[in-house]
């Protein structure tokens, strides 16, 4: 099975306008990112996937300049974006890293692009208490296929409900039971302002230029230094429930599945 890491991004965002290029230590944000998801060991690529807009031509010049693949595709279909990527570097599984996620952990995205491999597992998701932004999905092409044959809308920007409600699919949580990846208190993604601050206060602390120290050392020190965590905690509940606003499940009337 050929696996990769998804990177999705686009340039605008409406609470913290530009934030792919927002700077810290010097480096665009969707630049860390890129920098993190190129640790993971066992991924066969990693793909930047972006819209076709004129707007994000500086995402494609930045994911160039980073050594890594790109594919441009919907705006608002998050689900179709990823299919046409996996069609077009032939990618069996993946695991998504989004745009927002700095401190995504590359330890975590290997086990979920194993768990891919191992098992029969169609869609993986963080198990609860897991830090928020630390790992996101994982998800087999195959099932990835049957999901855009059967959604009706375009608007898939909260696409889990497509693997997960619809009974079609092999759903399981990322198989990881070391208490250091828990804590719901600690929020790592970039939305608001007080994100950015957070992200500022580990990456200076660790001038980690390469953004290549992992969760297991950073946690422990945010643990010690709770002032940090709590630059933007606050903002979680703000986050989650817009999350639940914009969450659908949005079927065909006729599609090969229904019952």
């Amino acid at each position: 099975m050929k696996s990769a890491i998804f990177i999705t991004v686009r340039s605008d965002s409406s609470r913290l306008p530009n934030k792919a290029f927002l700077p810290i230590l010097g480096k665009p944000t969707i630049e860390m990112i890129i920098m993190r998801a190129k640790l993971v060991r066992n991924a066969d690529a990693v793909i930047l996937c972006t819209t076709e807009r004129t707007v994000d031509d500086a995402i494609v010049v930045l994911a160039e300049k980073c050594g890594v693949l790109h594919y441009r595709g919907s705006l608002g279909d998050k689900l179709e974006r990823w299919l046409g990527a996996t069609k077009k570097f032939q990618i069996d599984c993946f695991v998504t890293m989004d745009g927002d996620d700095l401190l995504c952990d590359p330890e975590l995205m290997e086990m979920g692009i194993e768990q891919l491999k191992r098992t029969g597992d169609d869609f993986i998701e963080a198990p609860a208490g897991l830090i928020c932004g630390s790992f996101t999905y994982g998800i087999r092409t195959t099932a990835l296929e049957k999901v855009c044959s059967i959604k009706g809308t375009s608007d898939t920007e909260m696409m889990w409900v497509y693997f997960k409600d619809t009974g079609l699919f092999k759903v399981s949580t990322l198989r990881v039971t070391d208490s250091v990846f828990f804590d719901p208190t600690i929020r790592m993604t970039l939305d608001y302002e007080e994100d950015l601050n957070f992200f500022k206060a580990i990456f200076n602390h660790y001038h980690c230029v390469n953004n290549d120290v992992p969760l297991r050392t950073i946690v422990p020190y945010l643990k010690n230094n709770l002032e940090i965590i709590k630059l933007n905690a606050f903002r979680h509940q703000d986050w989650a429930s817009n999350q639940q606003r914009k969450t659908k499940l949005v079927l065909k009337d006729e599609n090969p599945y229904s019952k």
